[in-house]
């Protein structure tokens, strides 16, 4: 084999078996069709079966790979528990998780009530937590190699003017959650590793982005003058869930046009 087919095997996926939550709509979507692109089967879950069924369907027609849909609202831990269940059921094990489902509330922070505050952190990082527990716990049964990767947003990284305390701070928390669990998790060879996006086009996104003034910011911000497409996001997903980055554990990638070098 020569070295460019070497190169490429790195990346390939097939053979393994992955989770995708958040996976009714946007980025969730993204990182299914990656997966399944690069060879994998993935249970995929959100709130909305529907949709979800619909995902599955489109995907396994054009990527011929198993596409699993799991209803699941992931502020149970019940439901996370059966979702790790149906893949182990259905794919044998799970090599990968990545852990899409997010959840935004804006406002000024004076406005935002108790609850607004706790609806986004039990889906942006306790669900987070729960999910890579349970995952590890089989990775580790089935003396699996695994890849977890973790959705941040530059948003974990920094400040900026749009108000929205509850996200920010949940992003911050999965950031340094990753890189906790990672060197936690290093000596049985369970790769931890988060990817920080910049602004893409998604359902969470669509109003921000129809204001003038926003857009405006962002892309001013932004040194590629732009927001990213959602296919931006497909290679650092393979790239973390495959051989290629076999040695990177800790590490939180951001996909952003530039927004964190400035």
């Amino acid at each position: 084999m020569d070295e460019k087919s070497e190169l490429i095997k790195m990346f390939d996926l097939t053979g393994k078996s992955a989770i995708v939550t958040g996976a009714s709509s946007g980025l969730g979507i993204s990182f299914t069709e990656a997966l399944a692109e690069a060879g994998a089967d993935v249970v995929i879950c959100a709130r909305r079966d529907e949709k979800l069924i619909e995902n599955a369907n489109r995907i396994s027609k054009y990527t011929n790979r198993k596409i699993i849909p799991v209803k699941a609202d992931l502020t149970k831990e019940e439901d996370i528990i059966n979702v790790v269940k149906v893949a182990e059921e259905k794919l044998q094990k799970i090599d990968i998780l990545i852990n899409n489902a997010g959840s935004a509330v804006a406002g000024p922070s004076l406005n935002l009530k108790k609850e607004d505050w706790q609806k986004v952190l039990d889906v942006d990082i306790s669900a987070v937590f729960v999910f890579s527990q349970k995952v590890i716990a089989s990775m580790i049964a089935h003396n699996l190699k695994g890849s977890i990767i973790n959705i941040a947003s530059i948003y974990g990284l920094f400040g900026d003017i749009i108000p929205a305390a509850p996200y920010y701070a949940s992003k911050g928390a999965v950031v340094n959650l990753t890189r906790a669990m990672a060197v936690e998790f290093a000596g049985q060879n369970i790769r931890i590793n988060a990817i920080a996006p910049g602004f893409f086009p998604s359902e969470m996104t669509n109003d921000l982005l129809k204001d003038k003034a926003i857009l405006d910011h962002i892309t001013q911000r932004t040194p590629m003058e732009r927001v990213g497409n959602p296919n931006e996001l497909k290679g650092a997903a393979v790239f973390l869930a495959s051989n290629a980055s076999s040695y990177i554990t800790g590490h939180i990638l951001a996909v952003d046009g530039g927004w964190s070098a400035v």
